[in-house]
């Protein structure tokens, strides 16, 4: 199976809406990628998980620990998670909350993640870079050891221009423009 072929037509088929929309910055679009549609089901997490972690350790090959800004980057974290130990080489994951609990232990950073792991942010829709350079600033204030983002989709709307200038490796699996195409010939 072409593993990336068929993520490609996932994200098409469940994630991708063409239409007129508001983007969270506020800019309109065209089309929307809901990219949690794909992630959050049973083939996409398998697909995400194969992929993810390739691209993982291509990127970023000492890193232990993976995860970013909740929501969108729970389900692809966790995919590269399981496919690290079905393949022997455990990576674990974790999520950084969009603020600290205001109870309990008051944590931003969920999953155990000590001071000082290297690790990998991950994001699901990539537009103009904030949500994963927002995750990147809580885990440095963490102590963590950013090494850089690895993104599903990236709309090509600035993003990985502007984690490139803050100093990070970025890697993305899609484009926008892919899966448009892709959407074009169906």
């Amino acid at each position: 199976m072409d593993h990336r072929a068929r993520l490609r037509d996932l994200l098409v088929e469940r994630s991708l809406a063409l239409g007129d929309f508001t983007l969270s910055s506020g800019a309109r679009s065209s089309y929307y990628v809901d990219a949690r549609r794909t992630t959050m089901s049973a083939e996409g997490q398998s697909l995400v998980g194969v992929l993810g972690y390739q691209r993982l350790r291509e990127l970023a090959p000492m890193v232990r620990w993976v995860g970013g800004l909740t929501l969108g980057a729970d389900p692809i974290a966790n995919a590269i998670a399981h496919q690290s130990w079905q393949v022997g080489d455990p990576i674990d994951a974790f999520t950084v909350r969009k603020a600290a609990k205001d109870h309990g232990t008051g944590r931003r950073i969920e999953g155990g993640l000590p001071p000082g792991a290297p690790v990998l942010v991950v994001e699901d829709t990539l537009t103009s870079g904030v949500s994963a350079l927002e995750a990147v600033s809580a885990l440095r204030f963490h102590g963590a050891e950013v090494k850089g983002v690895l993104a599903l989709v990236d709309r090509e709307a600035g993003g990985v221009d502007a984690l490139r200038e803050a100093g990070l490796r970025v890697s993305v699996i899609f484009t926008a423009a892919e899966l448009l195409a892709a959407q074009g010939r169906r």
